[in-house]
């Protein structure tokens, strides 16, 4: 197995979920420590700083990713959306 290719991989996923959620957020004018407000809403605990790195770096939980879709009402994602954005990245790295 090629790390150097399972890293690109990795990265490539958490590219393409900090994308999702930027974009999301972007959409509704909502900024981290607006988020950070909705979540708490929500019993969900994570200061607007903390959730700037996770976005940033697109490594979070899969049930905080879920809660932030959640929060922001976030519209459907779908298989032919993430396919777009993880080929953006491929061709972008070109």
């Amino acid at each position: 197995m090629n790390t150097g290719n399972a890293q690109s991989a990795k990265n490539a996923w958490r590219q393409t979920v900090a994308r999702v959620v930027k974009s999301e957020m972007s959409v509704r004018g909502v900024k981290y420590q607006a988020l950070s407000q909705r979540l708490e809403e929500v019993g969900v605990d994570q200061s607007a700083d903390n959730l700037r790195n996770k976005v940033n770096k697109g490594i979070m939980g899969a049930d905080l990713l879920l809660q932030i879709l959640y929060v922001l009402k976030a519209r459907p994602l779908d298989a032919a959306l993430l396919e777009e954005i993880l080929t953006d990245l491929s061709v972008s790295k070109e």
